[in-house]
């Protein structure tokens, strides 16, 4: 029999919309992050949005691990649940270890137009089967005996990885 191993991405947005608390806090200080980080980059204050920053001075690119330290202690309280993913029953089943920050846009005279997107990976995940449109998953990705979750893939989660295993033992990628 073959197993399945996967693990989930999802992709957070956040901007001047959000409405969670959690969501502001991270917007307030990301974007603040991003004015005083981007003068390492515009001492000459010659360009006000990010997309001038790259196109202008290739280093900038570097804002987006720069201004990521503003929100890594906000992404620490989730206790490594992916936000806003929920099983079938209305509750966080994915726990990560990896994320990855970026920004989308922003701009040093408009705090409206910052946008930031982090993207939380999943810990491997056992998928056991698909029913109907849903998947059967569990966090046993070493094969111990868990509890699982039925989820139903929603927008901005996307299947990161895919590993194929044979009940040998052997991985297929």
């Amino acid at each position: 029999m073959e197993t399945r191993i996967v693990t989930l991405c999802y992709r957070k947005i956040i901007d001047a919309r959000s409405q969670k608390e959690w969501e502001k806090l991270v917007f307030e200080d990301t974007w603040k992050e991003f004015k005083m980080q981007s003068q390492l980059f515009n001492q000459e204050s010659r360009y006000t949005t990010f997309s001038q920053l790259l196109l202008h001075v290739p280093a900038s690119e570097k804002l987006h691990f720069l201004v990521s330290a503003a929100a890594v202690n906000y992404i620490k309280q989730l206790g490594n649940k992916i936000p806003d993913v929920v099983n079938n029953i209305g509750k966080t089943f994915l726990s990560f270890s990896k994320f990855y920050f970026e920004i989308i846009n922003s701009d040093l005279q408009h705090k409206s137009v910052h946008s930031i997107a982090i993207n939380f990976y999943s810990d491997p995940l056992r998928w056991h089967e698909t029913i109907g449109d849903y998947l059967l998953l569990s966090a046993d990705a070493d094969g111990i005996e868990g509890q699982t979750s039925l989820y139903k893939i929603q927008p901005f989660v996307n299947i990161h990885s895919l590993q194929k295993e044979q009940n040998d033992g052997a991985i297929k990628r």
